[in-house]
């Protein structure tokens, strides 16, 4: 959760318009971040003493401190494994933000998908390849981060071929829990299950 509001804190921080001299308290990150002044100062101690008592935190210096403390500074390849409707909208979501944002680091380098009718294929200039194709990607191209958008009854035995060819780290959107090594780190992203939260509330 700390690292959650750490990445929450750096956009509040790139959205700000500010110079070498401008500071911000940590009342104005808590306020923006939806979180008690508490919290925020007690987050940023564990990494450093960043703010002045009575005035804050230097803005620019907080901003790349975070970037140093996330590794935001690092261009991430990302594979996307099926490439459906999900997988599409993810797709053209993720090049069209780098195209507006050139130091965005999230970069589609593979799109993956075992329908025969799509390998071979495009998407925003980026070749649609066979899953089994993965290990020879990646020894041209070290992929980071791996996106999961296939159907459930096939997420694990995805997710677990691309482990064993090296991929750390997963998005999910499969609504099913996969099981992986403690070396790897899976990230769940179920939008009926958040709706279906949301809608308990209403």
């Amino acid at each position: 959760m700390v690292i959650r509001r750490l990445v929450t804190y750096l956009r509040i921080l790139n959205e700000l318009d500010a110079g070498p001299d401008d500071y911000i308290s940590s009342a104005r990150i808590a306020d923006l971040a939806a979180v008690n002044s508490a919290q925020v100062r007690k987050d940023l101690a564990m990494f450093g003493e960043f703010g002045k008592q009575g005035v804050g935190y230097p803005v620019i210096v907080l901003r790349d401190e975070l970037i140093s403390i996330l590794g935001a500074d690092r261009e991430m390849s990302i594979a996307i494994f099926g490439v459906g409707e999900l997988g599409t909208a993810l797709t053209r979501y993720l090049t069209s933000r780098r195209k507006i944002t050139p130091d965005y680091r999230f970069v589609v380098t593979g799109l993956f998908d075992i329908d025969q009718k799509k390998i071979g294929t495009s998407l925003e200039g980026i070749g649609i390849r066979h899953t089994g194709d993965l290990p020879e990607i990646m020894r041209q191209e070290e992929i980071k981060i791996g996106v999961i958008t296939v159907p459930a009854s096939s997420a694990q035995e995805t997710v677990s071929f691309a482990v064993s060819c090296g991929i750390k780290g997963f998005l999910n959107f499969a609504p099913v829990r996969l099981r992986v090594p403690d070396s790897v780190r899976v990230q769940n992203s179920d939008v009926t299950l958040d709706l279906q939260e949301l809608a308990f509330y209403l």
